[in-house]
């Protein structure tokens, strides 16, 4: 499960050491923890990371599969996850160790920076292959935080990035070895730590409102 961490101002999000889906516990868990991050006063930044494998492989199909009845409420927590990061008022930093996929990718997308291993790992959009199409809000979240035809070839072909090619179309800022994503991530958070605060909430909600609103809107088709 999830769990937070502070160094000096940073605060740091251990999203897991497994397949990090969004489970509704894990959900919960981590929303409880952007809470925190949120109340917490005086300079502060956020960096969300993982260990082992994985950063995050996305929804937990497992679980919404077996409580279809729970699919509206499932969509809109995820939803709800991602606008929250979106917007949230301190600078967020991704810190991408492993394989990055599906909603788990829309998750840093939501973050205001990514640094990426440079070796391993795939950033990857893969909703085209397994025939589960984009909530609109999930589009909409994507196409806010990358260029049209980077969005465009990650969303109807399903390429996976690597860390070099992921860094040199924009999907990421950073591509380094897997020893220095965590302390990259946290030294740029480091750096913009006084940003902190109302302004910078408000600007990122005018930044992304069109996303923001469609996120909040409905849940729409499963992704």
């Amino acid at each position: 499960m999830p769990s937070l961490d502070r160094q000096d101002n940073v605060f740091v999000l251990d999203l897991g050491d497994g397949e990090n889906r969004f489970h509704p516990d894990w959900i919960t868990s981590v929303a409880a923890m952007l809470d925190e991050v949120e109340k917490a006063e005086g300079p502060r930044a956020l960096v969300t990371a993982a260990r082992g494998k994985f950063y995050s492989n996305g929804l937990d199909l497992e679980w919404l599969f077996a409580n279809a009845d729970q699919y509206q409420d499932y969509v809109v927590s995820v939803h709800e996850l991602l606008a929250r990061m979106l917007s949230l008022p301190v600078i967020t930093v991704a810190a991408l160790q492993g394989h990055t996929f599906a909603a788990g990718a829309m998750l840093s997308l939501a973050h205001d920076f990514r640094v990426m291993r440079i070796d391993r790992g795939y950033w990857c959009l893969p909703e085209v292959d397994i025939n589960i199409p984009f909530t609109s809000g999930m589009a909409a979240l994507i196409q806010s935080r990358l260029v049209k035809q980077t969005a465009h070839e990650a969303m109807l072909t399903a390429r996976r990035y690597g860390g070099p090619d992921a860094a040199a179309v924009g999907i990421v800022d950073h591509a380094v070895p897997e020893d220095a994503v965590l302390s990259k991530a946290i030294g740029i958070a480091q750096a913009h730590v006084g940003k902190a605060g109302e302004t910078l909430g408000t600007i990122k909600a005018d930044m992304y409102a069109p996303a923001l609103a469609t996120l909040r809107d409905t849940a729409g088709p499963l992704s």
